[in-house]
């Protein structure tokens, strides 16, 4: 009979290189909000895949942030950090548009591993295949990476390569979490990731990384006609009282806009009607305050 074979899978690199995109494409169901912005996640974020002999469980960390401006960011970075402490197989992403330094502490990082640890070159559909050979080059030669993988995971292009690659490099072990689990995080987390992941959308500027959203109630129930249905009370809250006022707009009509957003993305994703109540709270510098930062799960 055929061992079991299970490990932690992490995930890392600079912010928007496509971690999210591969954690999504690798494990199959949307685990972690993917937008355009740099900084999207923010958390941890488990997503478990399992076969009849195997479970990978892949954590895709917030990007790495060079300089933070906030205990937020200084949290972000403490995910990241622990990443490298507790992976069976690391994956380090970059993208074919990224520029590192020699001296980069992340390499000598990379280099002070003893786990296996793969280069996931992202993004190659934007590069042409010249470039991708002299990257690879580069980072193999400064980096003893066990596998070097060119991927585009936008693409879904060598995405399946880099699992088979993943499962003969996966320690023998027992299967951590039960094998219809995808994830470790509640559905309120995820409810709260999309909300958030509207307001990344659709507003400019400082908006989106002043906002946090926080799941007041989350209620199931059916509707008159005896179909599911979940009220959702969400709270936004933001810095500053300009930041609430922009987020509201004219009229309430920007909340509104997103709401109705929201709340598509929230049915299609819970596969139930929703009904969505949003609220908007200043909360001065929760970015530097230690017990909202613990509430929100930046520990």
């Amino acid at each position: 009979m055929e061992q079991h074979k299970s490990g932690f899978v992490n995930i890392i690199g600079r912010p928007n290189v496509g971690k999210s995109t591969l954690m999504n494409a690798l494990v199959g169901e949307r685990m972690s909000i993917i937008t355009a912005k740099p900084q999207t996640t923010r958390h941890r974020i488990t997503g478990i895949l399992s076969g009849e002999d195997f479970q990978m469980v892949f954590s895709d960390t917030p990007g790495i942030i060079e300089s933070p401006a906030y205990k937020m960011q200084e949290a972000m970075n403490r995910f990241v950090n622990s990443a490298f402490e507790d992976a069976d197989i690391l994956l380090f992403v970059t993208g074919v548009e990224e520029q590192y330094d020699e001296n980069d502490p992340v390499i000598a990082q990379l280099k002070k591993l003893s786990m296996p640890r793969f280069l996931v070159l992202n993004k190659t559909d934007l590069a042409t295949p010249e470039r991708i050979l002299e990257l690879l080059k580069w980072w193999s030669e400064r980096v003893p990476f066990d596998e070097c993988i060119p991927a585009s995971a936008l693409k879904k292009r060598n995405t399946e390569e880099l699992m088979q690659t993943l499962r003969k490099y996966l320690p023998e072990g027992p299967a951590y979490y039960p094998k219809d689990q995808l994830t470790d995080r509640p559905e309120r987390f995820f409810v709260a990731e999309i909300i958030r992941e509207k307001i990344l959308e659709l507003y400019q500027q400082e908006i989106p990384y002043s906002v946090e959203v926080a799941i007041e109630a989350f209620v199931e129930t059916k509707t008159k006609e005896g179909k599911p249905l979940v009220r959702i009370q969400a709270q936004i809250y933001v810095a500053r009282q300009s930041q609430k006022i922009i987020l509201l707009g004219r009229q309430g009509s920007a909340i509104k806009r997103m709401g109705t957003s929201a709340r598509k993305s929230l049915e299609a994703w819970l596969e139930k009607k929703v009904f969505l109540e949003l609220h908007v709270k200043v909360r001065e510098n929760w970015r530097d305050d230690e017990l909202q930062l613990k509430r929100f799960g930046y520990e």
